[in-house]
């Protein structure tokens, strides 16, 4: 191989890096947005895209007194963060610990899955023939923190009976939404952001437009029971599924929720760390 060959072989490949490097970054950079949106993190975020920005029109025109304090604030930015999302990072921390993160197996998802969704066709039903008003969110990889903070925190097993109690009327937790995060329900009586959307029909109510006002800013899926017809919606990524019989709500948590089932676990480290974090 000649020597310009071998330079532009050089070159090629340094061309082929640097799109991968892009790419990676990119993706791990988009993982996290998802994972912080609908947190308190967002706020974070922001905070550091107007620091960014300040500092650009500093340079630009040349202040530099307040150049010198937006490089303060970034070079003891990362350890402010580290002191604020303190309790975020510990269970981080504990989760990898415990081997949580390279030990999960699809068998065991599929059968959690399968459970939470059974658990919720049956009260949806239960509730559906008595109109028993219901709204049921529940979290996929877009955080739910700041809507579970609103609530009364369970932390439960999801179980029809447990679900049926909480929306039994007049009683303490019935008015507003459970949140379910990782199998469990995490909250009761949570409030959940109303879409504003113009197009939507005058006879939905309060919890018919939380369900699609969630689904608008999150990823999760949001199951409602009307009190007032005993129907059976289902929102997700904007769209609301009405009048649902028990054999298409079961179809579709199934197929919403398969989705994000982890594949099957391998003995390398490095194919779980991927399949966790990719």
């Amino acid at each position: 191989m000649s020597l310009s060959n071998f330079f532009s072989h050089s070159t090629i490949f340094e061309y082929i890096s640097s799109i991968i490097d892009i790419l990676v970054v990119w993706y791990f950079i988009y993982k996290i947005f998802m994972v912080v949106r609908g947190t308190k993190a967002v706020q974070l975020i922001n905070g550091i895209f107007v620091i960014l920005i300040l500092k650009g029109v500093s340079e630009f025109l040349g202040l530099h007194t307040l150049l010198w304090l937006i490089d303060q604030v970034i070079d003891y930015g990362l350890l402010a963060i580290i002191i604020i999302f303190q309790p975020e990072l510990r269970r981080a921390l504990e989760q990898l610990g415990r081997g949580k993160i390279f030990t999960r197996v699809r068998q065991k998802a599929e059968e959690q899955q399968e459970k939470m969704v059974e658990a919720i066709v049956k009260a949806s039903e239960y509730m559906a023939k008595r109109r028993i008003g219901a709204l049921i969110s529940i979290e996929q990889e877009t955080g739910l923190t700041d809507y579970i903070e609103t609530g009364i925190p369970l932390n439960s097993q999801v179980s029809s009976e447990l679900l049926i109690n909480i929306f039994i009327p007049n009683t303490p937790l019935h008015d507003g939404a459970v949140i379910i995060s990782n199998n469990k329900i995490a909250a009761a009586a949570c409030y959940l952001p109303l879409s504003e959307s113009p197009f939507l029909s005058k006879e939905l109510g309060t919890r018919h437009r939380a369900a699609l006002g969630i689904s608008e800013v999150t990823d999760s899926i949001t199951i409602v029971v009307s009190e007032e017809t005993g129907k059976i919606s289902l929102a997700k990524n904007g769209e609301l599924h009405r009048d649902l019989s028990m054999d298409a709500l079961r179809e579709m948590l199934r197929n919403k929720l398969n989705k994000d089932v982890e594949p099957q676990a391998t003995p390398t480290i490095w194919s779980k760390w991927v399949k966790k974090n990719g």
